[in-house]
């Protein structure tokens, strides 16, 4: 079956639950939102109930368009709203997508949720989406979440100089590439990562 937009997919495991991301969720995302540091590296900025309804409302009108899918993440150990997510640059000819705009309150990071994301994310698109190539990238600066992507298994293939705005605000910052493929999916990075959520 075709991925389909207009289908509100539900990915989970024991550890994590990913819902459709909707305009109701911005309350319950916003002290997450207002958080210190979460939008350090990030130049589109979601912090207040402005910000964070112009973010959501941007990410739903993409959806419409068929541009980006968006999901709340929810952590099922606490029950509680964890962050966001989203597929985004999604080419269904080239049969390309882009994973990114990925933050997560400061009480879910190093807490094995990422992982569990990221194997439910990585699957779905290869399998139902029908991708071939997963994008990533954050600003070389960012090394928790260069660590992050090295952790399941995405590849470093580059870097775009002076690709981004800093985020101290003076000059430009270098954005570092990763992508993860299908075919090395299959044959052993997904196994390899199923192995990290065990442990």
């Amino acid at each position: 079956m075709a991925f389909d937009f207009s289908m509100n997919y539900e990915l989970e495991d024991a550890i994590v639950l990913l819902k459709p991301l909707q305009e109701h969720h911005i309350p319950e995302l916003l002290d997450i939102a207002n958080q210190p540091n979460i939008w350090e590296y990030s130049f589109i900025k979601g912090d207040g109930l402005q910000n964070l309804t112009h973010y959501v409302h941007a990410t739903l009108n993409a959806r419409i368009h068929k541009k980006e899918y968006p999901f709340v993440v929810i952590d099922k150990r606490q029950n509680k709203i964890a962050g966001c997510t989203r597929f985004c640059d999604i080419n269904p000819v080239l049969l390309n997508t882009r994973l990114g705009y990925t933050w997560y309150g400061k009480e879910f990071q190093g807490t094995g949720l990422n992982k569990h994301c990221k194997y439910l994310l990585f699957d779905f698109a290869f399998t139902t989406m029908h991708m071939q190539r997963i994008g990533l990238g954050a600003y070389i600066e960012n090394k928790r979440s260069i660590a992050a992507m090295k952790s399941v298994g995405c590849t470093e293939e580059g870097k775009y100089r002076k690709a981004l705005p800093s985020p101290t605000g003076e000059g430009r910052s270098d954005a570092i590439l990763f992508s993860i493929l299908k075919d090395e999916w299959i044959a052993s990075k997904k196994e390899t990562l199923k192995q990290k959520l065990i442990h």
